[in-house]
């Protein structure tokens, strides 16, 4: 060890014996107040806010992971385990799974859902095709590279849900052809919801007995079943699969969410792993401890009746937004049972200062429970200050 070497290590264990060494502090503290401000701006992303999880500082100081299967211990006891079977146990019910029959995991998101639910379908039907709509997140094509299935995209209607009869057209070309149907429960831009009832009725129709739907619900799916809803989207609808994120709606620090499927289905990717002394069904095997905390947490303060008020104050706010930017000159427009207001694209240095999402045609808002209304009374101003410009 060098001079300079053994100087900056005793340096370390200077900084640990006395406390944070002031550089880090202060690159700490300025990131925080940073990060800060763009959180009190950011509109364009659904992530709720109104989040606090403290107490998971206690649990800071504990290598707390989640090695396999949720519902088998294994040999490492360090683990919230028994919190992510209770996470399950609520969602099974929520998406309503057969009682005797379900299974899933807590993830880092829809995407990790997406991946695992295809897996599984890929596992079920080696040969099978997949079919998602245009207005499918990106994640889903990304998936089928990674996992090397075929897939074809299908058209979309105005709203941006699946069009039915494009749907129905390709399963034409494809006779004989396992299918695998990823619908979109809110798709990324305009919170469109794809019928898994109607889904399932074109597959019969086209005489495909070889099938699996998933259900990629991300934001939608932590609220859905508290809207007035009457299209189909969960395991009782027809889905085999289906996954949300509870970053979004929920909120959390961390990416996470929850995938569900039939445990009888989960079985044939199952695979005992003696290093860890339990069975794995998981994508990754090894899974954040902490979010598992953070969502059984939101479960048991809330409940169904507190989602349910979270979801009507949101759906309220968005309802404003879309009449307030429509009265001032901006052609804004949301789906039913949305929480997501769609407009023209706008300027850049507005869509910086909001964060805001586009795809080239649109740009949105999507209002979560935390949203302020003094935020969106300032957004509807920019929005007319730039409707006067044109």
């Amino acid at each position: 060890m060098d001079l300079n070497t053994d100087r900056r290590v005793r340096q370390y264990m200077s900084d640990r014996q006395g406390g944070m060494n002031r550089v880090i502090e202060d690159r700490f503290r300025n990131f925080l107040n940073d990060m800060g401000m763009q959180n009190a701006y950011s509109l364009g992303f659904p992530m709720a806010k109104d989040f606090n999880y403290g107490f998971l500082a206690n649990f800071l100081e504990l290598p707390l992971h989640n090695l396999g299967d949720p519902f088998a211990e294994g040999h490492y006891g360090i683990n919230t385990k028994v919190f992510e079977r209770e996470v399950i146990d609520f969602y099974a019910r929520h998406f309503r799974a057969p009682e005797d029959d379900y299974w899933g995991y807590v993830t880092t998101g829809g995407a990790e859902g997406n991946l695992f639910s295809l897996a599984l379908a890929r596992e079920l039907y080696p040969d099978a095709i997949v079919l998602f709509s245009t207005a499918a997140h990106y994640n889903v094509p990304k998936n089928c590279h990674l996992l090397r299935l075929d897939s074809e995209q299908v058209a979309v209607q105005s709203s941006g849900e699946i069009d039915y009869d494009d749907l129905a057209g390709r399963l034409t070309a494809l006779p004989g052809r396992p299918i695998i149907v990823v619908a979109n429960i809110g798709t990324p831009m305009t919170e469109a919801k794809d019928d898994v009832t109607q889904i399932r009725r074109v597959l019969q129709e086209a005489r495909v007995t070889q099938h699996f739907i998933h259900s990629d619900a991300s934001l939608s799916g932590a609220f859905l079943h508290f809207s007035d809803y009457a299209g189909g989207f969960d395991l009782a609808h027809g889905a085999d699969s289906i996954t949300f994120s509870g970053h979004n709606f929920i909120g959390a620090p961390m990416p996470c969410g929850v995938v569900l499927t039939r445990k009888s289905l989960s079985e044939r990717v199952s695979r005992e792993v003696p290093y860890i002394g339990c069975a794995d069904s998981t994508l990754g095997g090894l899974r954040n401890a902490l979010s598992v905390l953070c969502l059984w947490f939101a479960i048991n303060q809330l409940g169904p009746a507190g989602f349910e008020s979270r979801f009507r104050d949101a759906e309220t706010k968005a309802g404003f937004l879309q009449a307030a930017l429509c009265d001032v000159g901006i052609p804004a427009w949301l789906n039913p049972q949305a929480l997501t207001v769609v407009f023209p694209p706008v300027p850049s240095e507005l869509q910086r200062k909001w964060q805001l999402v586009s795809d080239g045609q649109h740009a949105h808002i999507v209002t979560m429970p935390n949203t302020a209304m003094s935020l969106l009374d300032e957004f509807v101003n920019d929005m007319q200050g730039f409707a006067r410009a044109q």
